[in-house]
């Protein structure tokens, strides 16, 4: 199975949402990686076939999406950022609803309901009331419905938004043990997430895919160029306000800052192991002296 994006492209008035974007997904999880707004969500709704691209492609094994219809629906288990929900139905209702909706037999939805309740931790809620359910709940509960169709291809957008730490690492297992066979696509901004469970990562930026690779071919974008620094407290934020600074911690009264530059910020700063979220920190600064620049590595 291979999903192939040619040089997909949304305009809106002046405004480009999302800029000849081209890639190859076979089986396995990919991450989209991005700052609110980098487009990643509009790239996602035109994968699914929601939204019609202004130029540009989504095949499925050389056939366009657009024209396979049903069938390619058939194949796509979705979450959207916002996933819509009936408030006074219990988890399970709801799930029993959306089978019906996807034309999923009876019996056969009631076991696959039964196993998604119990694989995403909402058996002991399936029978309370969606309104009564957490922000992480809920969230579980989007997930849920993405996979009631045993999908061969699943889009997630913002999947662990919401959840707590435990959740989320529950989450990475369940795509880890679920991408055997199928294609996931799932974006964030959660470096952590995407770290832990994509094979390839795709960085975005203003509409356009700025680099991609292994997390390890990514993390190599930035290496020799990470680097710690121990400073007095009072000179901390005058440090922050100068470099792009990707960390602090506290260390016997003094400030110890991760910085990211092309160049020894100090005489007594040391070169340190670089991250992914060094290389996306590059892109999208955190303090105030970070300068975004898409030539930055």
């Amino acid at each position: 199975m291979e999903l192939s994006l040619d040089r997909l492209t949304k305009q809106y008035g002046r405004k480009i949402a999302v800029d000849h974007v081209s890639a190859v997904l076979s089986p396995g999880v990919y991450g989209l990686l991005g700052a609110n707004g980098a487009g990643k969500t509009t790239l996602m709704r035109m994968i699914c076939g929601i939204l019609e691209p202004t130029s540009g492609e989504v095949f499925l094994n050389g056939t366009p999406i657009l024209e396979m219809g049903a069938d390619y629906r058939n194949l796509l288990g979705y979450l959207p950022q916002d996933f819509g929900y009936y408030p006074n139905y219990t988890g399970r209702e709801f799930l029993a609803y959306l089978s019906v909706l996807k034309g999923i037999p009876k019996k056969k939805a009631n076991r696959k309901i039964t196993e998604l309740l119990e694989m995403t931790g909402l058996s002991v809620e399936a029978k309370k009331k969606i309104k009564t359910y957490s922000g992480g709940m809920r969230q579980r509960l989007g997930i849920a419905q993405a996979l009631l169709n045993d999908p061969k291809i699943l889009i997630l957008d913002e999947p662990t938004a919401g959840l707590d730490p435990k959740e989320r690492v529950r989450f990475r297992n369940l795509i880890t043990d679920y991408a055997s066979d199928r294609i996931i696509f799932l974006s964030t901004h959660i470096v952590s997430d995407i770290e832990a469970a994509a094979d390839r990562v795709f960085l975005m930026k203003q509409g356009r895919i700025l680099c991609q690779g292994s997390v390890q071919e990514l993390t190599e974008m930035a290496s020799g160029k990470v680097w710690e620094m121990k400073v007095p407290a009072r000179e901390a934020a005058r440090w922050e306000k100068k470099m792009n600074v990707a960390g602090i911690r506290h260390e016997e009264g003094d400030v110890v800052l991760r910085i990211i530059s092309e160049r020894k910020p100090a005489a007594d700063s040391m070169r340190c192991r670089a991250s992914l979220e060094d290389l996306y920190l590059s892109y999208f600064p955190s303090g105030k002296g970070g300068v975004e620049n898409d030539e930055t590595f």
